[in-house]
């Protein structure tokens, strides 16, 4: 499996606990702040180690058809951040992280139409289970709310949003891998994040926050630059499905990850409470986008982008 395993699993696990973390963050920041504080740190982290290195991307080099797929790219995250966030802070974790697999399954029905792509007959079962898993979830989960449910459909709503937009964002990361480094991709696109969020961000509201609050959002901003770059170097060394079929453990992840706080720290986060329609639900989600992702796989396929540049 190589190291194209190794940086999927890493952004798959980095993306498990982030949910947990941003929740946490949230109780102190507001979303725009903390968005853009995520993408500053990441940028001035990211640039500083590509001017180093020389190797800041070329950017007068680019056609003009690349450029409107940096900025389609740019618009694609930028969007998933700030509607992931929001939708975060009306829902819970687990049902974040669950609907969010909508995100990998457009990601791969867009292989389909970008990438001329074809699903076989075991992908499109598990594209059938994902859709039947994921009404199992949430009617399982609206019917345990009663006079909460119309926050939860906003929330829902909201990372049904984030999904398609990080779809975006990913098909377009893959097409400008022909002519840009993954890092200098991100750089660009945290960037112009950045400054883009900059103007709805209030920065005092980082100075009162106490030295535990501080170090969770300083994780929160180092799993951008850390998750991202992972999962752009993974789409240089690997098929965008098998690195979708990784992504697809994201909510066991995250499920483990909030039994293992809420045991050792229960003040900072609370085991998620599902019934058993809800884990079947999820459980369905997670082998279907398994399937989706693998089913049409073959162990003699090669990444069509070698090599991180």
């Amino acid at each position: 499996m190589g190291l194209g395993f190794v940086l999927a699993t890493t952004t798959m696990s980095l993306w498990g606990v982030l949910p947990l973390a941003l929740e946490i963050a949230l109780r102190r920041v507001d979303a725009a702040t903390l968005v853009w504080f995520r993408f500053l740190v990441a940028a001035g982290l990211l640039g500083l180690w590509l001017a180093g290195r020389r190797a800041l991307p070329p950017l007068h080099r680019l056609a003009r058809g690349d450029r409107w797929l940096l900025g389609v790219a740019t618009a694609g995250l930028a969007g998933n951040y700030i509607a992931y966030l929001t939708g975060l802070d009306r829902t819970t974790p687990a049902n974040a992280q669950v609907l969010i697999q909508l995100g990998p399954l457009l990601l791969g029905l867009g292989g389909i139409l970008v990438f001329r792509e074809r699903y076989t007959r075991a992908q499109w079962t598990g594209f059938v289970a994902i859709l039947v898993g994921l009404s199992a979830f949430f009617a399982s989960q609206l019917a345990a709310l009663g006079s909460d449910a119309g926050l939860y459909r906003s929330g829902v709503s909201l990372i049904g949003v984030a999904a398609a937009t990080w779809a975006v964002y990913g098909l377009a990361q893959k097409q400008l891998l022909r002519v840009l480094s993954s890092q200098g991709i991100m750089l660009c696109i945290y960037v112009v994040c950045a400054l883009v969020f900059w103007p709805f961000s209030t920065p005092s509201t980082l100075r009162g926050v106490s030295n535990f609050e501080a170090v969770v959002i300083g994780f929160c901003a180092l799993n951008t630059l850390i998750a991202y770059g992972a999962f752009a170097a993974a789409l240089a060394h690997w098929e965008a499905s098998r690195v979708s079929a990784v992504l697809a453990l994201t909510p066991l992840a995250t499920l483990a990850y909030s039994a293992a706080i809420g045991r050792w720290w229960p003040g900072y986060a609370a085991p998620e409470s599902l019934s058993l329609e809800s884990w079947a639900g999820a459980g369905l989600v997670v082998a279907g986008s398994l399937l989706t992702a693998l089913g049409g796989w073959r162990g003699s396929e090669r990444p069509s982008i070698r090599g991180d540049r």
